[in-house]
């Protein structure tokens, strides 16, 4: 698996709603297919950019393939993203001591009368 074939697999819009889906249990193509109101083609297609992005494993259960979700590549794009989370969190807290700030001051002057 590459950086650019996860993000490339992420960035389509029904592949997240499948990786969602996944998120909640294992699931058969056709369970899939009903869920995203998608043509049974079309999500293969899919499953197969998420296959070869290496999200999901598929497994075959007598005549159903049912599609799981790969934890491992999730979570090395939940450590990449950590740095960037950081840097959101302090932006945050800056941000919510500057309204606290703002917020105190407001209340320290008397309103003003119509």
């Amino acid at each position: 698996m590459s950086d650019a074939s996860l993000w490339t697999a992420l960035a389509d819009p029904h592949r997240r709603v499948i990786v969602g889906l996944l998120l909640e249990r294992p699931r058969p193509v056709g369970e899939i297919v009903e869920a995203c109101g998608l043509s049974q083609p079309s999500t293969s297609k899919h499953l197969r950019v998420l296959r070869d992005a290496g999200l999901v494993r598929v497994r075959q259960d007598a005549q159903r393939r049912v599609y799981d979700l790969d934890p491992a590549p999730i979570a090395e794009l939940d450590a990449w993203l950590a740095p960037y989370r950081e840097l959101w969190n302090r932006s945050l807290d800056r941000l919510g001591q500057r309204l606290d700030e703002t917020s105190d001051h407001d209340t320290s002057q008397p309103t003003p009368k119509d």
